[in-house]
């Protein structure tokens, strides 16, 4: 698990040789080890720029990113970062267990069998070992993903829109089981999601953006005991956090 330290970032894009674009503006944020913190914010705000940022898949404009004293660079280069993106981005050749065994292949580590049979336990893929992904529902292939974004014992878990394209119904399936998974990690995590529900069902805390560039304009401690259940989802105080985060959206 890792402390990550987000200190007075911006980030710009340049369009052309006359043009850039703000995307986020003094974006400072401390999230302590072993938290689960979820990002919302309107489209285009920011939201997956700050992951890629934390991830070292782009390079900040200003400021300064660290996890544990570290710059992100220095954990991607040790695979150290567990990240699942909203396209489960699985080779369609390959069954199940040989997607998971690429980030071993990728490091240049054996492949540990029992790792990915652990993994494949956890997210509930039990007799789909072999199974190709057009083989498997929406829902399977990005628990396939997250399995595989856990392969190598990361210190973080990253993830972006990953349910997204998903019908509500196995969305919501999905937040449970990710919930079990987390709950059996405790990995520090940032998830970026559209979905106010699901920022409210899985995270410890949630932090709003603004419209771009994206600033935090809000960050709210969410208290429901875990693990949540459905019920949980039905209490006036679930819905409440709901609708006051929806009007700070709107706003």
């Amino acid at each position: 698990m890792s402390t990550i330290e987000i200190r007075n970032i911006s980030k710009r894009f340049q369009l052309n040789r006359k043009q850039e674009v703000l995307a986020l503006d003094d974006i400072s944020l401390s999230i302590p080890s072993g938290e689960f913190v979820a990002v919302i914010g309107p489209s285009g705000c920011g939201k997956s720029t700050l992951l890629h940022l934390v991830a070292a898949l782009e390079t900040v404009s200003s400021g300064r990113i660290t996890i544990d004293g570290e710059l992100p660079e220095a954990l991607r280069e040790k695979h150290q970062l567990g990240i699942a993106f909203q396209e489960h981005a699985l080779l369609p050749w390959l069954s199940v267990e040989a997607n998971l065994a690429l980030p071993f292949k990728i490091a240049g580590l054996p492949v540990d069998s029992g790792r990915i049979r652990e993994l494949i336990t956890l997210v509930g893929l039990e007799g789909f070992e072999t199974a190709r992904p057009r083989q498997l529902s929406g829902g399977m292939r990005q628990r396939a993903a997250i399995a595989r974004s856990l392969c190598l014992d990361p210190r973080l878990l990253l993830l972006d829109e990953p349910f997204a394209a998903l019908d509500a119904v196995t969305r919501h399936n999905l937040n449970i089981e990710l919930q079990r998974v987390w709950l059996d990690k405790q990995l520090t995590t940032i998830l970026v999601t559209h979905s106010v529900d699901e920022a409210v069902f899985l995270a410890d805390r949630i932090v709003v953006l603004s419209g771009r560039p994206g600033k935090i304009t809000e960050t709210i401690g969410v208290t429901f005991p875990r693990p949540r259940t459905t019920e949980c989802m039905r209490t006036e105080k679930f819905h409440n956090l709901i609708d006051h985060l929806t009007a700070s959206l709107e706003s």
